[in-house]
């Protein structure tokens, strides 16, 4: 009998201070609980519109290829600059990449500037975020003088990645362009010590140095 008692003092008393910290800290207890709510809604929410805003610059991706193909360039290149500036992990990248492909839009200063915009607004995986680089450095090499060409291709070519060998070929072809040969060739050269790349790489250099000594 004296057990049940206190096992039952016991439960009132526990009872007790849950209710007393209950009291105490609701407020608390509440705004933690929708503040943590909010927080889920939000995720939900945030993840739901990036769902629909890839799938809208999917499909709006696909219109300008069929526009293209159907002799429609004009409305092509619309939605492909409005798909650049939209700063996509993908299809803002693919847009530009099209928009050259295709002769879309030839004016130099204004393709530098949707390449900048790309890589200053997003954050691309490494490679994506090098052929860009390459893509502006091969865009830019007709125009641009030695030291603005090097600096562009400089993460290219002093960093490991599968780009570094198609910019070291074009700044060796810059150098041949130029008549600077000796400079040329030590691009090219490079190339040739550079291990397990596709052989036509190499057939390339080694084409471009026999180029060299018939000059």
């Amino acid at each position: 009998m004296n057990e049940n008692l206190s096992e039952i003092q016991y439960d009132v008393t526990k009872k007790s201070k849950i209710r007393k910290f209950y009291e105490a800290n609701k407020i608390f207890i509440f705004s933690t609980i929708t503040i943590l709510l909010i927080i889920v809604a939000s995720i939900s929410f945030y993840l739901d519109n990036k769902t629909k805003k890839k799938i809208l610059l999917s499909d709006n991706y696909i219109k300008s290829q069929i526009h293209i193909k159907n002799g429609n360039k004009q409305e092509a290149t619309k939605i492909l600059k409005e798909i650049v500036f939209e700063n996509d992990d993908s299809y803002s990248a693919l847009s530009l990449f099209l928009i050259i492909d295709e002769n879309l839009i030839t004016e130099y200063d204004e393709l530098v500037k949707m390449f900048n915009h790309l890589l200053e607004n997003n954050k691309f995986e490494d490679e994506m975020k090098n052929l860009i680089i390459y893509k502006k450095a091969l865009l830019q090499s007709d125009i641009v003088d030695e030291m603005e060409l090097l600096e562009i291709t400089k993460p290219l070519i002093n960093n490991n990645t599968i780009w570094k060998p198609h910019a070291l070929l074009l700044v060796g072809d810059f150098f041949v362009s130029r008549k600077e040969y000796s400079k040329a060739e030590e691009f090219y050269i490079q190339i040739l010590s550079l291990k397990n790349l596709d052989e036509k790489l190499y057939e390339k250099a080694r084409s471009k140095l026999v180029l060299i000594k018939n000059e």
